[in-house]
């Protein structure tokens, strides 16, 4: 039997950095949905049930430290990789409080995303 594809919630503000992310994780083989601010992000944990969340930290509507939070208070344990270009300490050390890593977009190419997500799911 076949293992279903993984999914992966895609939360970013940025339509073309979202549309490339997006293209560039199912052409690796994963189901991916999205949400352009925190609000809807949120929103599709609950009804889309993602095994890995990629998410923007400065959104409209709703931050994703914010958006992690309320994640961690109600007990979810679906594993978030921070995308962001802000790299300054304070940011980074609130964010890994509710993440399992971050990652800083204007230093990583689309493609070693997907390899860190493929990392954080164990696929080889």
């Amino acid at each position: 039997m076949v293992d279903a594809p993984k999914k992966i919630l895609v939360v970013e503000d940025t339509k073309s950095y979202l549309f490339i992310l997006t293209e560039t994780l199912r052409d690796a083989g994963f189901t991916v949905v999205s949400a352009e601010d925190g609000e809807a992000g949120l929103l599709a944990v609950e009804s889309e049930k993602p095994d890995l969340i990629l998410l923007d930290i400065t959104m409209p509507k709703m931050d994703g430290i914010t958006v992690s939070k309320k994640l961690k208070e109600a007990g979810s344990l679906v594993p978030i990789i921070f995308l962001t270009n802000m790299s300054d300490l304070k940011n980074v050390s609130e964010a890994m409080q509710n993440a399992t890593d971050y990652i800083v977009k204007a230093d990583t190419s689309v493609d070693d995303v997907v390899v860190k997500v493929k990392e954080k799911l164990h696929i080889v």
